[in-house]
């Protein structure tokens, strides 16, 4: 089903999430997409406990096969031009939860999804962020109820220490692909999340 697909593969700055999300870029090529990586600012320059940007762009280009979109230039030809069929952000942090449910684009991975959106595409959000069920609910629920926006089922992570924050279950994001490519959210949506 993802046979000469364009998938788009956004990141966002959820740091702890790459050692799992990365890998999944290889499961997307196995079924015969095309994965175009797009990175945040945060992405190509944060050094953390988890690796330096430039250890993750290399990994990021290993398995995707392809340089990963870094600027806002870059990113802006994914629209008309040269168009993905799905735009999948996994992680999505909070910070960029709410900036795009807000319509603000100053990222090239908000850039792409902007751009998937305008051609008619799905875009996929595997959401990775502490306050989901706190201030940022309101956005959360705003991109739930958007046209075209489709989310891989998530869950509470931590609930007694981290009531508000909510992660995706990331082994499913081909079968979420899939149905958002038929413009059908994966079910359940809400989940037991377990690591």
């Amino acid at each position: 089903m993802l046979d000469g697909k364009r998938i788009g593969f956004g990141i966002t700055a959820s740091h702890c999430t790459y050692e799992e999300v990365v890998p999944k870029i290889k499961f997307l090529k196995d079924e015969g997409a095309t994965v175009v990586p797009i990175i945040t600012h945060s992405v190509l320059h944060a050094a953390t406990r988890f690796g330096t940007g430039e250890e993750w762009i290399a990994k990021i280009e290993e398995v995707a096969g392809h340089e990963v979109i870094k600027t806002m230039a870059e990113a802006e030809p994914l629209g008309p031009r040269n168009p993905l069929d799905c735009m999948v952000i996994a992680p999505m942090t909070g910070n960029s939860l709410s900036k795009f449910a807000n319509a603000a684009t100053e990222s090239p991975v908000l850039m792409a999804a902007k751009a998937t959106l305008r051609n008619g595409s799905p875009v996929v959000i595997g959401v990775s962020t502490n306050d989901a069920l706190g201030l940022n609910g309101m956005n959360l629920m705003k991109l739930l109820n958007t046209k075209n926006i489709f989310f891989i089922p998530f869950g509470q992570d931590d609930p007694y220490k981290k009531p508000n924050s909510l992660i995706s279950d990331f082994t499913k994001i081909n079968e979420t692909i899939k149905n958002a490519l038929e413009k059908k959210q994966l079910q359940p949506l809400l989940i037991q999340y377990t690591k």
